[in-house]
């Protein structure tokens, strides 16, 4: 299932949001990717017609399976990604921001590969 890298980037943040805090609403979201809440609205909106999200009674934002699927796999390999560049020595916060925009390009075999290759620099 293949969706814009953004949209894995706001799945990721509900995601995270989610662990962190428990609920999630819009404005949160809002808040940890540095948008406005109108636009965060009319993203939710269109991730719920397309079934990545619902929302509660209080105006909470949950996941949906499909939802959740993108979004543990991209988290998956931010977090892996970001390890490996750190250990061969990038500085955690360089790190982190490469792994974020290569987590969206990279095949699903070539992150296999590396996921194999990581477990043997640990």
């Amino acid at each position: 299932m293949k969706i814009q890298a953004s949209a894995e980037d706001y799945l990721e943040a509900i995601l995270v949001l989610t662990k962190q805090n428990g609920k999630v609403r819009s404005v949160d979201i809002a808040n940890h990717l540095q948008f406005s809440k109108p636009t965060i609205s009319i993203i939710m909106k269109q991730f719920r017609d397309n079934g990545y999200v619902t929302f509660d009674e209080e105006r909470c934002i949950h996941l949906t399976e499909k939802g959740e699927e993108i979004a543990t796999r991209i988290h998956e390999r931010h977090n892996l990604l970001a390890e490996v560049l750190m250990a061969i020595g990038v500085d955690r916060d360089t790190a982190y921001a490469d792994a974020c925009k290569i987590e969206h390009v990279i095949s699903d075999k070539t992150f296999e590969c590396i996921r194999a290759y990581s477990k043997g620099i640990k």
